[in-house]
């Protein structure tokens, strides 16, 4: 049998909306892994489902769905919001799980982009008999791995910039004082995009006038999430709070110099990723990348963020804005090179609005050329 790229029928979709569900809704941290959701389902009823498991090592959406299922997957469908794998990682492949099932029919959301996998696993499952029909669903399967998506594709993860501001674009007081702009609920808010993320990033301007743990506070995370420090002069106190909490950091410099190895001693990893005066910003997110790091939360000030937007390696901004005004001698939110006409400024469109506690939080994605 071959597979074919179908409209999917009544039932079919109403099974892959289910799947679709259980991914989109699932709190599992499935890391390095992308968060997959499978339907076993007779003719006229769902036998099983299943979600990616949490942890490295543990089973995928598929064998969790077959191991519920039992005997009753012979003869049934499977249907999955991503191409089952078929190579030997930490666990065996859902490949050859659905065909020892006996699963007749694979219905597929996406092909799988990880070039380990990209169209082998259907080709092993047509191989075996299994009828496999592959539906184009990818505008609802990319948002829910899209940093999954983004390392395995652009060999970079996915990057959110995360700034607080007032309501007139500051940051801070001429001063430097910053805490706290934003409200109790908004700051609540930040530790949920804090806790989905696979690392938190900043730069060494934070570290020293603000002495952050970027850590994952007020709800219990599944792992803590590396914590990368951008420090071109390895200007990081060895007493920082980073360090008084567990959970791997890592600080990036243009060059090893002789304070590397007391950060080591700290409790830090300590790479370089040279550019010049500054640390190379690409280099930095391939080597996060090697790392399986899917999801970056960046929390930073004006020079770290402006550089990121000016390089064009952010994916999203998020921005909670206060009712108060500080002023024209207030920090700025971004540094950037002044711009000749708005023709050149950077743009971003408005993705999502959302009231949090009396504070507004924006979302604003790249603009796509038209």
């Amino acid at each position: 049998m071959t597979h074919r790229t179908a409209v999917p029928s009544e039932q079919d979709r109403t099974y892959l909306d289910r799947a679709m569900q259980l991914a989109h809704d699932s709190d599992n941290y499935t890391h390095p892994n992308p968060r997959v959701g499978c339907v076993i389902a007779s003719e006229t009823e769902v036998i099983a489902e299943g979600v990616t498991a949490s942890g490295v090592g543990a089973s995928h959406a598929e064998a969790v769905a077959l191991a519920q299922a039992g005997d009753r997957a012979r003869g049934a469908s499977a249907y999955v919001t991503l191409e089952p794998c078929c190579h030997q990682g930490r666990t065996g492949p859902c490949t050859t799980a659905l065909i020892n099932a006996g699963i007749k029919r694979v219905v597929v959301a996406m092909r799988d982009p990880d070039p380990r996998v990209s169209g082998g696993g259907i080709d092993a499952l047509t191989d075996a008999g299994v009828e496999v029909v592959l539906v184009d669903m990818q505008a609802r399967v990319r948002p829910i791995n899209r940093g999954f998506f983004s390392r395995v594709e652009r060999g970079r993860p996915w990057v959110r910039v995360k700034m607080a501001a007032s309501a007139d674009g500051r940051t801070a007081t001429a001063g430097g004082e910053s805490q706290w702009i934003t409200s109790p609920e908004s700051r609540a808010d930040v530790q949920l995009l804090r806790s989905r993320a696979d690392a938190i990033l900043t730069g060494i301007g934070t570290v020293l006038a603000d002495d952050p743990k970027l850590t994952v506070r007020g709800i219990e995370p599944p792992r803590h999430p590396l914590r990368v420090v951008v420090d071109s002069k390895l200007k990081t106190p060895t007493d920082a709070a980073l360090f008084n909490d567990p959970g791997e950091i890592l600080v990036v410099t243009t060059a090893a110099g002789p304070r590397a190895l007391a950060l080591e001693q700290a409790g830090a990893q300590v790479i370089v990723a040279p550019g010049g005066e500054r640390v190379a910003l690409d280099q930095l997110l391939k080597a996060l990348a090697a790392r399986q790091i899917n999801e970056v939360h960046t929390e930073c000030g004006p020079t770290l963020a402006g550089a990121l937007v000016d390089a064009g390696l952010v994916d999203e901004l998020v921005i909670y804005l206060a009712p108060k005004l500080i002023g024209s001698e207030g920090r700025g939110l971004f540094d950037l090179p002044g711009v000749a006409s708005l023709g050149d400024a950077s743009e971003f469109q408005i993705s999502d609005i959302v009231r949090v506690g009396p504070d507004v939080r924006l979302t604003l994605l790249p603009k796509q050329a038209d």
